[in-house]
């Protein structure tokens, strides 16, 4: 073989993912979740975004609820597999280190019940899973074909059938099922079915258990009461207020919702004894950056990048990160911040790329798992920049 040859080939290795630096023993993720982890799921089905979203990163939109990349972006490049491509998108897709079945506004429970108010997604947790199925079905389906046949699927690269034993499962799911009712329940009438929530994302567990999942991770509840647009839209009293400027009764009422899923996590954990089913505590890192934001090198807690209004939480529900309204005859546009890395928040809602590397590094030295994961000894990690 030429010299040419041979660099054309290790070329080819690389951008097809064979060549890789080091052992993992996770051959790809499948996530299940929202818009904290949506990798443009949500915009395929309904395109609508607009800059500044991307800004940091990818230097446009791509799908992602924030100035550049979310906590499954940096799983993936730590254990060396590509971003995840969205079930959703049909065109130029790679499935071959699994799939993001996570999109915006998706609930745990279905959206069509009387509990729920209007804005969520069609997508909820039971959906998604039903999409996680059907992927499954059409792999083991096209691998079963002859080789002729099976060529018409090379346009969306597939994984072998073995991923779905030695995938990892991500959960991070449940923050619109707690905020979307709290304006008409009030905390009393939205803690009535978070029980239902927290059993729904267990039976899943336990369907993906049951089709040959064996490791999951479930990231629970951030503290929504620090968020920027809760602190605008959610009534509460000054009172209510602690030192940093987060809301006590909805944090509060988010540690008895993660109480119970940690609970109900290590039940299924006993009732699947072979595999890992892991609690990950990414609420008390998002926590401990919303009150102590420059002791990580930021300055900005509980107020947003992307928003219109400036002030203490530069955050105006009527005009969403990225629009421009007229209102009562002025033109309002809500901008981005010119340093979006020195921010927890990007657009009130949703966490910067900054703040989604600070979670990640914590989910990846393993001192917020429950019990001990040892991703470590399982994967040669990269480093994530």
């Amino acid at each position: 073989m030429g010299q040419l040859s041979v660099v054309v080939l290790v070329a080819t290795l690389v951008v097809f993912g064979y060549l890789c630096e080091g052992k993992c023993e996770i051959d790809g993720i499948f996530n299940f979740g929202d818009s904290n982890t949506d990798t443009g799921g949500f915009f395929a089905a309904f395109p609508a975004e607009k800059p500044p979203f991307g800004m940091t990163y990818f230097e446009r939109p791509t799908g992602r609820a924030s100035d550049g990349r979310v906590i499954v972006d940096f799983l993936a490049q730590a254990i060396g597999i590509p971003y995840l491509s969205p079930y959703l998108k049909a065109v130029g897709a790679d499935f071959r280190h699994g799939a993001n079945f996570a999109t915006a506004a998706s609930t745990v429970r279905l959206p069509n019940t009387s509990l729920f108010v209007t804005g969520v997604s069609p997508f909820s947790l039971a959906i998604q899973l039903n999409q996680m199925k059907q992927f499954q079905s059409d792999v083991f389906e096209l691998h079963s074909l002859s080789s002729a046949s099976s060529a018409k699927a090379v346009a969306t690269p597939l994984p072998r059938g073995s991923i779905f034993k030695n995938a990892l499962y991500t959960f991070y799911i449940g923050q619109n099922d707690f905020t979307g009712n709290l304006a008409a329940l009030g905390i009393s009438g939205v803690k009535q079915f978070l029980p239902q929530v927290i059993s729904q994302i267990t039976s899943t567990i336990k369907e993906l258990y049951n089709i040959g999942g064996r490791t999951f991770w479930v990231l629970n509840l951030a503290p929504v009461g620090c968020y920027p647009a809760f602190l605008v839209e959610l009534p509460h009293q000054s009172s209510d207020l602690d030192e940093f400027g987060c809301m006590i009764s909805y944090n509060n009422a988010v540690l008895d919702y993660n109480s119970m899923l940690k609970e109900a996590i290590q039940e299924t954990r006993a009732a699947l004894p072979d595999a890992y089913v892991i609690y990950v505590d990414t609420h008390s890192v998002l926590l401990d950056l919303f009150q102590h934001p420059t002791s990580y090198g930021l300055e900005y807690g509980t107020k947003a990048c992307c928003g219109q209004g400036g002030g203490a939480y530069n955050f105006n529900p009527d005009v969403f990160c990225g629009n421009t309204k007229i209102i009562n005859g002025s033109t309002l546009t809500a901008t981005a911040c010119a340093e979006p890395s020195k921010y927890v928040s990007w657009d009130g809602i949703h966490a910067t790329e900054a703040a989604n590397k600070l979670v990640t590094l914590a989910i990846l030295n393993g001192s917020i798992f429950d019990p001990p994961y040892p991703l470590s000894r399982l994967c040669d990690l990269n480093p994530i920049g």
